[in-house]
């Protein structure tokens, strides 16, 4: 009978405290900003009291402090976020080192868990990930609703370690289960090849601290050979980085005028970003391509190359992230992202959720052997090299690979046709 009691009275105490939240919101409809936000954070402490209390089993209150923030995070944007000091130092490395997992660019919309894009030669891009495709399950727990930076940890791990991804591809009936190995992810950004006398290919897989640096030494390399006299700039499936670098990169190619702008809701993130003067500037016609895994800095340049008239922008509609995160750091080694601003295009044009429209649009006609490449000996971590064939590959420069290349891939080769005839 006691313990009836006991428990009745805690139930009629718990409810009693519940109750007189609705007398605290009319009172709040008085109270300045400032006071309503301390009223709440009051509500807040009486309900964490009570869920160490009265909680069926014991809690941690720093694992529901760390819940309340990514929940009230969590009703901004997809992008804002809480970074715990694990997930500050994995965000440090992502600019700054390599990383082992998947090779996948993700974000959260309206509670899925979609791929913005893989990264070129990464686990995922050679079991035929897409951009746009839905994650469903990451070995076999739902992802609906899931923290991105949790989803981000568990597509991580150890090399050599297996993921399951279950995957929802628009225009398929049913999901399919995708097995990756995690393996090492290169944080090289350039992939650069001459696919004609004087036209250059060069890839950016991401915009990173060195991007610029190297994006130079691999022109300056070719025009050793011959001189440059067109390039095919490759911004598919490259979700983005260091806006800095995107803003150097593009002021290669602008001789003046704006590159991009920003504009938030405090005056300081209201930003202009212009071409420099007395900095080399490279002349020769260009191309670039675009896809939906285009976000970000990889938009932000062909935004700027497309207003200036400086390029052709070839492809398909890009990814539309138009949205600046500022990390800060905080005392206890974790760091706040937050959404602080958003990018406008020289034109004036918002990148988000609209993307870049391309001037020539050419969907990928996918061959049988997209997403089909197989692991080989030669892709294996710490493999033997033959020496040999390394000098035979040398003196070839790749010529048969890079025509291997242009053959599967449409858009690649639309795009070489159209330099090969621009004027110069």
């Amino acid at each position: 009978m006691k313990h009836s009691l006991l428990r009745h009275c805690v139930v009629a105490a718990f409810f009693a405290a519940l109750s007189a939240a609705p007398l605290a919101a009319e009172v709040q409809k008085n109270q300045t900003p400032a006071a309503e936000i301390y009223s709440n954070l009051e509500t807040f402490a009486t309900i964490l009291d009570m869920v160490q209390k009265h909680y069926v089993e014991e809690t941690r209150g720093t694992d529901i402090l760390a819940g309340a923030v990514n929940g009230m995070l969590g009703t901004l944007d997809p992008h804002s976020s809480y970074l715990s000091p694990k997930d500050f130092k994995e965000l440090q490395e992502d600019t700054n080192g390599s990383f082992s997992g998947v090779g996948i660019e993700v974000t959260v919309r309206d509670g899925l868990l979609i791929v913005v894009s893989p990264i070129a030669g990464t686990p995922a891009y050679f079991q035929g990930i897409k951009a746009g495709d839905q994650i469903v399950k990451i070995n076999g727990q739902a992802t609906a609703d899931m923290n991105l930076n949790d989803a981000i940890m568990q597509l991580r791990g150890k090399i050599g370690e297996k993921v399951t991804l279950t995957v929802s591809r628009e225009g398929q009936p049913q999901s399919q289960d995708i097995v990756l190995i995690r393996s090492l992810i290169p944080q090289h950004s350039i992939v650069a090849a001459e696919l004609a006398p004087g036209l250059h290919h060069i890839q950016i897989t991401n915009f990173q601290a060195d991007t610029v640096r190297d994006f130079k030494d691999a022109l300056s390399k070719a025009a050793k050979k011959r001189p440059v006299t067109g390039l095919l700039l490759d911004l598919r499936n490259d979700p983005g980085g260091l806006l800095e670098q995107a803003v150097s990169l593009a002021d290669l190619f602008i001789q003046q005028g704006l590159i991009v702008s920003t504009k938030g809701r405090d005056k300081e993130q209201d930003m202009l970003f212009e071409a420099r003067s007395g900095i080399e500037k490279y002349a020769f016609p260009m191309v670039v391509l675009v896809n939906e895994g285009s976000a970000s800095a990889a938009e932000i340049v062909a935004g700027a190359l497309q207003d200036h008239k400086r390029a052709l922008i070839l492809g398909t509609k890009t990814f539309g992230k138009g949205s600046v995160q500022t990390v800060v750091p905080l005392p206890n080694g974790a760091g706040l992202r937050l959404t602080t601003a958003r990018y406008y295009t020289p034109n004036g044009r918002s990148i988000q959720e609209t993307g870049i429209e391309p001037d020539i649009v050419v969907p990928l006609e996918e061959s049988e052997e997209v997403g089909k490449q197989q692991i080989r000996e030669k892709d294996l971590h710490h493999h033997f090299e033959n020496k040999e064939l390394k000098k035979k590959d040398k003196k070839k420069g790749g010529k048969k690979e890079d025509a291997q290349q242009i053959k599967k891939d449409n858009q690649l080769s639309t795009a070489l046709f159209i330099l090969q005839h621009l004027p110069q």
